[in-house]
């Protein structure tokens, strides 16, 4: 590239620069909304654990046994409870009484669960949230487990001499396995990689992603359309520069700009998430080409765009779909074998596979390289493809 490609191209930048200074509007927009939306969407996903979750407590046993299992659903901070009196309303109106779960102990429930036949409690959970129904489930199995085995405990601890005699005449193996067979089976696991299950480590990547791709897809897009509605660019096309110098012109400015907003969001993520990051160059490159790729992406749309209400309209049917299978906020396999092939053709899916394989698993190049790759070819693509749409505008 020689001197006059650079002035060529610094004068383009210049020229865009000016769009955006002069736009408040749009200026405004960058400055303000990314470490908005960086706060709003981290509070949202700083948590994949539901608390305090509305329901019901529906007690018709007044046992004292019963009240210690009250007592420790009540300290389960995955319920806001709300106890009831039997009889005051239906247990399966949940939308009418404002709770997303209703839990009812029967009478006579305690007396069971000495007398060989245990009465089942009954639980009626939301299941429009099939997520949050299974985690509602869960905290109640434990719940309940972990009372069984301290009854349990209490139990052994009220068995009379005799009993106690008689049990140390048995043989020693028959002892050892009803000891086992008393005592909780337990597993001893560790959490690798994210050891304190902290689900912002995991999701932001895709928010960090997210904001970016709205921002420089999206004003990306209007470029072009813009100049060619106001008549500018058939103004452009009759001087000396070349379409790659307009291209890469028109790219420096929002380029230059979604790296100081991917420093400040990650600083904000930093200070506020308290977020670790690790490996700063491998992260830079990562963000580098996928800002590449998202400006590469938002020129070729300008470039088939005749108006900026059909830029943007392109944009918005591009990202929609970006939203769901991505990646971004919940892994790939979760989605169908047959339609998961389509997220690769995204570039939030390649940076957000790589962020995590450089902050998360702390991986070597090796992992997250065909990611890269990808990244790489998408930038070439979308560059050349506008180029190349430029050169047909111009014909």
């Amino acid at each position: 590239m020689n001197r006059s490609s650079i002035t060529a191209i610094a004068s383009v930048a210049y020229k865009e620069f000016l769009h955006i200074y002069r736009d408040r509007r749009v200026l405004l927009l960058l400055l303000i909304l990314p470490p908005v939306f960086t706060l709003i969407f981290g509070h949202a996903f700083e948590s994949g654990e539901r608390k305090n979750v509305p329901a019901l407590l529906i007690n018709a046993d007044d046992a004292e046994r019963t009240q210690r299992f009250v007592d420790r659903l009540l300290a389960n901070e995955t319920f806001a409870w709300r106890q009831e009196a039997p009889g005051t309303g239906s247990e399966t109106d949940l939308l009418g009484r404002g709770a997303r779960g209703a839990l009812v102990i029967p009478a006579g429930w305690s007396q069971s669960l000495t007398n060989g036949e245990p009465i089942p409690l009954q639980m009626y959970l939301d299941g429009s949230d099939t997520s949050t129904g299974e985690q509602l489930q869960g905290a109640l199995q434990k719940t309940l487990g972990d009372f069984q085995l301290s009854e349990r405990t209490e139990l052994i601890d009220r068995l009379p001499d005799e009993v106690i005699k008689f049990g140390k005449q048995l043989p020693l193996e028959v002892r050892n396995e009803f000891v086992s067979a008393m005592e909780a089976w337990e597993v001893e696991e560790q959490v690798l990689y994210n050891p304190e299950e902290r689900f912002i480590d995991y999701v932001l990547p895709g928010v960090i992603g997210i904001i970016l791709q709205l921002i420089t897809v999206t004003l990306m897009a209007c470029t072009l359309a813009r100049e060619r509605e106001s008549g500018t660019l058939y103004q452009l096309m009759v001087t000396a520069l070349r379409r790659g110098e307009i291209v890469v012109g028109k790219m420096l400015p929002y380029l230059a700009i979604s790296v100081f907003l991917i420093i400040v969001i990650m600083l904000l993520a930093g200070w506020h998430f308290n977020v670790k990051f690790h490996q700063p160059g491998a992260l830079a490159l990562i963000c580098l080409l996928f800002l590449l790729c998202s400006l590469g992406l938002g020129l070729l749309i300008s470039a088939v765009s005749r108006t900026q209400t059909q830029a943007i309209q392109f944009s918005v049917f591009f990202l929609l779909p970006v939203f769901v299978l991505s990646g971004a906020f919940a892994p790939l396999e979760q989605l169908p074998g047959a339609i998961r092939w389509i997220s690769e053709l995204f570039p939030l899916t390649h940076f957000c596979r790589a962020f995590r394989l450089v902050n998360l698993y702390h991986a070597p190049m090796s992992f997250y390289a065909p990611s890269l790759i990808a990244l790489c070819i998408g930038t070439v693509v979308t560059f050349v493809g506008a180029a190349f749409l430029l050169r047909r505008i111009e014909e």
